[in-house]
């Protein structure tokens, strides 16, 4: 009788296996509804990639659930700016660097970008030199500051010292960068690309290097057409008598945005991203109330450490008074009178270093100086420039060549010549009007001035177009005549265009920068605080940090706790 029930238990177990199993392997190998299987040559060989939770965290970063969060909400506001009006925010969830993007990270960039764009070679003059940081930003006219010019960026001592002297532009072109070659080294990885630095007969120079965008859109376009560098691809089933490939020959399939393999998008964080991250105020939860309200990155209404190890150090590096930059000798309460190493203070209670202090850090939004929660509580974002593929007469993705001609450069307010679009991208050009027909979510492609900024939000919101030439703007005002091009498409002397007055520093150019640096007075450590710079300009207390989306659940860990575990106290 035992033995029966022991068998019968036994049998309902396995029952139970099989059919989660069978249910398991049918969610994901087979159409549901339908009945075809997917990933079978049998049937078409249609995709569906496998998403594994929390597998693919991008090196260098953080997790950071969304939830709701007070934005703007600050202790202080002495300097009467107003523009930091308390506004309740959703922020979806997200990946950011755990500390500031350092110098020598920006080297291995620049250097990069050295050899695959040579700048000895007429047509990529002016392509290493765009990217270069400002080292001048160390001088002062009555200061003895220019030794920091020579040795800041480039000497070892400083190497994990997080980049100053780039502007937004340049911050945004080491994202697009990082992208391309955290995703060259996936493909590397897989075998589905040759180690392109091993093999020395194989040019990667120019429009041959590697471009995500342009991968996923056709894998046989980069390289020359060079198809024996790509080694193997993804498994397919073979049908039954097909022959088996050649020798060397490339097997499988390429790589496709559908399989969730290749790493999303690198970006600089949106302001409210920032501030999120930085407030961490889930460790002042309890349950589903906040207790209390944060002035800083770290749980604490002060700047200095409790512990008893580190009794009176500051907690972040700041100017903590007129000529005072790191305290007295033998006592230096913040250790660096510059920019510090990263992780030098303690982490928030996400694990993100720095987010008061040491640097001020450049965010992906246009200046305003409201946010307007009304428009959109839900991941806020000012900025946004909706683009399309550019199409060729022979229904082809237009990739940009590397001949002189080929790339399209720009003159920055500041006369900096940059590329447009590297060799090798992917042209993208504004959606049209006929893209946006009967959207009912956008109907522009350039939103920076939506709602503020724009003529709809201005007293002159009722006149014709030909009435609006030569009127003042609501930011930038006077208006921007029609720049002149040269024979390479360069703009010229647009930065010299006009000397009139104006009555604001605010234009679809200035960009936000957020937390507080080591000029900074305690005031600019709240993470609330907000200023804002030209994206073509640099400092040398501005510095960045990546981020980049979460595909897939909100949360990490389903788990729901009371209240949270304290990374800092």
């Amino acid at each position: 009788m035992k033995s029966t029930v022991k068998l019968f238990s036994f049998f309902t177990i396995a029952v139970f296996l099989l059919s989660a199993c069978s249910s398991k392997n049918g969610s994901s190998g087979k159409s549901s509804l339908t009945g075809w299987n997917f990933n079978d040559p049998n049937y078409g060989g249609y995709l569906k990639g496998e998403y594994k939770a929390g597998k693919n965290v991008p090196p260098g970063m953080i997790h950071i659930e969304g939830g709701t969060f007070t934005m703007g909400l600050v202790q202080d506001d002495v300097m009467f700016d107003w523009n930091t009006t308390p506004r309740q925010m959703h922020v979806r969830s997200f990946y950011m660097d755990e500390t500031e993007v350092t110098n020598s990270e920006y080297l291995l960039f620049m250097q990069y970008t050295k050899d695959v764009f040579p700048p000895d070679e007429p047509q990529f003059k002016h392509i290493y030199s765009s990217i270069l940081p400002d080292t001048l930003v160390w001088r002062k006219g009555l200061g003895n500051t220019n030794l920091l010019s020579e040795s800041y960026l480039r000497h070892p001592s400083y190497s994990e010292y997080p980049v100053v002297g780039v502007s937004w532009i340049q911050a945004n072109k080491y994202c697009k960068w990082r992208t391309n070659a955290v995703n060259l080294k996936i493909l590397m990885d897989k075998g589905v690309i040759k180690n392109i630095f091993k093999d020395d007969s194989l040019s990667f120079k120019g429009k041959n290097n590697f471009d995500t965008d342009a991968y996923l859109t056709n894998p046989y376009a980069l390289f020359d057409g060079d198809s024996t560098i790509y080694k193997k691809g993804l498994p397919v089933a073979r049908t039954k008598g097909s022959p088996k490939p050649a020798k060397g020959q490339f097997t499988g399939r390429q790589v496709t945005s559908t399989d969730g393999i290749l790493s999303q998008k690198f970006r600089l964080p949106t302001e409210v991203e920032w501030e999120y991250a930085a407030k961490a105020v889930f460790e002042n939860r309890e349950y589903n109330n906040i207790r209390g309200r944060k002035k800083y990155a770290w749980s604490s209404k002060y700047t200095r450490n409790r512990d008893k190890r580190n009794r009176g150090d500051q907690l972040a590096n700041f100017k903590q008074g007129k000529g005072n930059y790191s305290g007295i000798a033998g006592w230096s309460s913040d250790g660096s009178d510059i920019p510090n190493a990263v992780r030098s203070y303690p982490p928030n209670a996400f694990g993100l270093y720095d987010m008061s202090g040491n640097v001020a850090e450049w965010v992906s939004d246009v200046y305003r100086p409201i946010i307007d929660a009304e428009a959109n509580d839900f991941n806020y974002f000012r900025g946004n420039i909706f683009t399309k593929k550019l199409i060729n007469e022979d229904g082809k993705v237009v990739i940009v060549g590397d001949q002189i001609g080929d790339i399209e450069y720009d003159t920055l307010e500041s006369g900096r010549i940059i590329p447009k679009d590297l060799p090798g991208s992917v042209k993208y050009i504004p959606v049209t009007k006929e893209d946006t027909y009967m959207r009912r979510n956008y109907n522009l492609a350039d939103n920076s001035s939506l709602n503020d900024g724009d003529q709809a939000s201005s007293k002159l919101y009722d006149l014709d177009k030909d009435q609006l030439i030569g009127q003042p703007r609501m930011y930038n005002s006077p208006q921007r005549p029609e720049a002149e091009k040269d024979s390479l498409g360069r703009t010229i002397n647009d930065y010299k265009y006009d000397g009139k007055r104006r009555t604001t520093l605010i234009s679809d150019n200035s960009r936000v920068y957020k937390g507080g640096s080591w000029a900074d007075r305690e005031y600019w450590l709240d993470p609330a605080q907000r200023r804002y710079f030209p994206e073509y300009m640099a400092t040398n207390y501005i510095g960045f940090r990546c981020a980049t989306d979460k595909m897939g659940p909100m949360m990490m860990n389903k788990s729901k706790t009371a209240t949270p575990r304290y990374v800092n106290k």
